[in-house]
């Protein structure tokens, strides 16, 4: 059953239900528990009345001198517990000690664990689930409620307490699931947009770095091309050069042959002369 399905009164009436405090214990000597001195129960009556004008402060005063007169007084202690709650908050921190609110839950918490007054162990346990429910923490509060009907099943308050607070625990279980739902697509969705990010990325980047290969490429051919064309040109001109050299060549050796023939010749001829002048000298008659 959801709580939207509640019947609108009783959601209404609710929350008024929840947080009502329960009323201080009476001072009667015939109640249960250990006996009362005479200046606590009048000190427990005067704050009470002062209680049920809505005097909480004051009545707050009376309830910590019956716990003067007698510091066991459970009845003194869960009193003083009533008129804190009306001075305090639920909302404020929980670590604040000046919170008469933080002060009123540690004496109902040591009430709800060792109290002799069982009914009065369940009225402490009602409060605190009370408390609990003001923080909006139902699991805790459904236990409290729990507690105060072990110890009194005819509570139908603390009964009806914890139908709502199961309700609301069931109304927050649906809405952390739904929040972790919508936080798991919120994750998924990011992770799709990241993906298809990197993916982009990823593309560009390859394409940049083919395009990078291609330009490398093209400036390695280039490159080789002009390589292969100035090694050509060498050959050509090398080739030509060696042709030009074999021409001069056949020229100088044919124009040096045609100067030694002529220096022979000239030798030769320079010999006959010389051979004639001699003959010529020897057969002069002295």
């Amino acid at each position: 059953m959801r709580l939207s399905k509640i019947n609108k009164h009783l959601v209404a009436s609710a929350l008024a239900i929840v947080l009502a405090v329960g009323m201080p214990v009476s001072a009667q000597a015939g109640d249960k528990g250990p006996k009362m001195n005479k200046q606590e129960r009048v000190a427990l009556r005067n704050g009470n009345k002062l209680y049920e004008k809505k005097r909480y402060a004051e009545a707050e005063v009376e309830y910590r001198k019956a716990l003067q007169a007698n510091p066991a007084s459970e009845k003194a202690q869960f009193n003083l517990a009533t008129a804190l709650m009306r001075q305090g908050s639920v909302t404020a921190q929980q670590d604040d000690e000046k919170n008469p609110m933080n002060q009123a839950e540690g004496i109902l918490t040591n009430l709800a664990k060792g109290a002799q007054d069982k009914l009065l162990r369940g009225k402490a346990c009602y409060d605190l689930g009370n408390i609990a429910y003001g923080r909006q923490d139902y699991g805790k509060a459904i236990e409290f409620y729990k507690h105060a009907l072990r110890c009194n099943p005819d509570d139908e308050q603390a009964r009806y307490n914890l139908r709502l607070a199961q309700l609301k625990k069931q109304q927050q279980d649906q809405n952390k699931d739904k929040n972790q739902d919508k936080n798991q697509d919120d994750k998924d969705q990011n992770k799709d947009q990241n993906k298809d990010q990197n993916k982009d990325q990823n593309k560009d980047q390859n394409k940049d770095k083919q395009d990078q290969n291609k330009d490398q490429q093209d400036k390695d051919k280039q490159q080789q091309n002009d390589q292969d064309k100035q090694q050509q040109d060498q050959q050509k001109q090398q080739q030509q050069q060696g042709g030009m050299s074999q021409q001069n060549a056949e020229q100088v050796l044919k124009a040096m042959q045609d100067r030694e023939r002529a220096t022979q010749q000239r030798i030769n001829a320079q010999q006959a002369q010389q051979q004639r002048h001699e003959r010529q000298r020897t057969n002069r008659k002295w």
